[in-house]
């Protein structure tokens, strides 16, 4: 049998682009894998890797023009949006090869013995050592920080792990010319090729899960393939870390004082950032808990006002599109709910921004209305109407893991009067990321990040934004009574790396 073309397709109008590969048979992700295994040893040294990183965004920024281009045709996100996609890929990218030149990622801890200890300590070093191969699953929405040279695999190329991407067939063209921009990165500094292997299809998907050469994998997209791919890594003879980020609906509280004090203010928030990239954010705002009330109804009324004047836009392939139109039709179809914009078909190839509103009791019974506590991807967010705290504690308790959680509070909840303490104790336990007075869409690369939270949202406590999204990719030795001329360089007395590291109980820098 004939292997199935992978088509390049315009989402703008859902016509077929270019053929630009075809799906990988077993063999082809068997010869990949196999690849990527083989470059290891040329990731080995961190001055080399720390190299390629910085060579890596050169390459991309250099080929900037032709990138955007191609991606913008395969995923209508717009130049603008795709430029500032590409710079935060690139910087991302500079930022990992800082933190390899650095070395704290390593973990280093050596303890010389210690008789006099209960019981007595032998000689111990230990640091982290990279896992072996990484398969990474490409996702739609951010074609470069989330896809091919995404921070799934900037982190793993960081830990010394090479890759093997199963690219997204919404972007399959842009996939394969990012795909050789690394590569010739990688060659610059004698990297072997096979360092980032690329493979398209479904069923190449579920083969690179199960490669046992596979060492780890990272995932971006949906609960149901994540949750797939999740039970397929912990089914293997051998089980591996699956990062796996897989949906959030990212709740926002506003309080009773927060919306009285700047409801229109908050109201055109929530409408910039539920339609930010036509609602095809992560971190989208999906459910937004508002007091009943005057207040609230001036928010409803500038949140109408802002989503009403926003235009239709293309969302990344057509399946979505229909996907959101049927989503969003049956939500809108629950008793008690209401659409002041309705969202929907915007045109045969387009989509419209809206909203619903319903009773927060209705949420907090649940039943039929829990599908308003299931993310819809795309433009539109639910906007429930409480009467007191206790419907919102009821509506909150209800809710799953998510990446963020949001509170709008008034100024002088700010310092320290009235519920904003307590609300923040209360969404604390349901995201990885707490926002107050903010909107999440927007995730910065950054030491303090964390992009993950609670299953759904992500299936580890681990980030896959920030500096710390290497360690997902890394394990820890220890080696005990090692002479030292056979001691890791990084674990020998001296120091002669000058790696971070705490010894004999003192932290050394």
């Amino acid at each position: 049998m004939a292997a199935a073309p992978v088509w390049s397709v315009d989402p703008r109008t859902g016509k077929q682009r270019e053929q630009v590969a075809v799906e990988a048979a077993a063999q082809e992700v068997d010869a990949a894998v196999r690849a990527a295994h083989a470059a290891r040893d040329a990731l080995a040294d961190r001055t080399v890797r720390a190299a390629f990183l910085r060579t890596a965004a050169d390459e991309l920024k250099a080929a900037q023009d032709t990138l955007v281009e191609a991606a913008d045709a395969e995923t209508a996100l717009g130049p603008v949006r795709l430029t500032g996609e590409l710079a935060r890929t690139c910087y991302q990218l500079r930022a990992f090869a800082g933190i390899v030149d650095e070395g704290e990622f390593l973990g280093v801890v050596v303890n010389h013995p210690d008789d006099t200890a209960t019981p007595p300590i032998p000689d111990l070093r230990r640091y982290k050592v990279p896992l072996g191969v990484v398969a990474v699953y490409s996702a739609s929405n951010f074609p470069f920080a989330f896809s091919v040279p995404g921070g799934d695999t900037a982190s793993a190329l960081a830990a010394g792990c090479p890759v093997v991407v199963k690219a997204h067939p919404d972007h399959p063209a842009l996939s394969e010319l990012v795909a050789k921009v690394l590569r010739r990165a990688a060659a610059r500094h004698d990297i072997p090729e096979g360092v980032i292997g690329l493979v398209h299809g479904f069923d190449a998907g579920i083969e690179l899960i199960k490669h046992p050469l596979v060492a780890a994998a990272g995932f971006t997209g949906s609960v149901r393939g994540g949750r797939a791919l999740f039970d397929a890594a912990a089914a293997r003879p051998v089980p591996i870390p699956f990062h796996g980020e897989l949906g959030s609906l990212n709740p926002v509280v506003v309080t009773q004082a927060a919306a009285a004090e700047r409801a229109e203010a908050i109201g055109a928030g929530l409408a910039g950032s539920m339609t930010l990239g036509v609602g095809q954010f992560c971190v989208k705002p999906g459910l937004v808990l508002v007091p009943a009330g005057d207040a609230g109804d001036g928010l409803v009324k500038s949140l109408t006002d802002a989503v009403g004047a926003t235009d239709a836009g293309v969302l990344l392939d057509h399946r979505m599109r229909d996907n959101f139109v049927a989503g969003a039709a049956e939500r809108a179809a629950l008793p008690d709910v209401e659409s002041p914009v309705t969202p929907g078909s915007g045109g045969e190839h387009t989509v419209s921004a809206g909203f619903l509103t319903v009773p927060a009791a209705r949420l907090a019974a649940g039943g039929e209305h829990d599908l308003l506590l299931e993310e819809c991807f795309g433009p539109v967010t639910v906007v429930a109407r409480y009467e007191d705290e206790a419907e919102v504690r009821g509506v909150l308790s209800r809710l799953p893991g998510n990446l963020t959680a949001t509170v709008q509070i008034s100024a002088e909840e700010a310092a320290g009067e009235g519920t904003g303490a307590a609300l923040l104790a209360e969404v604390t336990p349901l995201a990885g990321r707490v926002l107050v007075n903010g909107w999440p869409t927007g995730v910065a690369v950054a030491a303090a990040q964390h992009h993950g939270g609670p299953y759904p949202a992500t299936t580890s406590t681990s980030t896959s934004v920030g500096g710390t999204a290497v360690e997902r990719w890394l394990r820890p030795v220890a080696y005990q009574g090692v002479p030292e001329a056979l001691l890791p360089a990084e674990l020998r007395d001296g120091n002669p790396l000058g790696v971070p590291r705490r010894f004999n109980g003192v932290l050394e820098r």
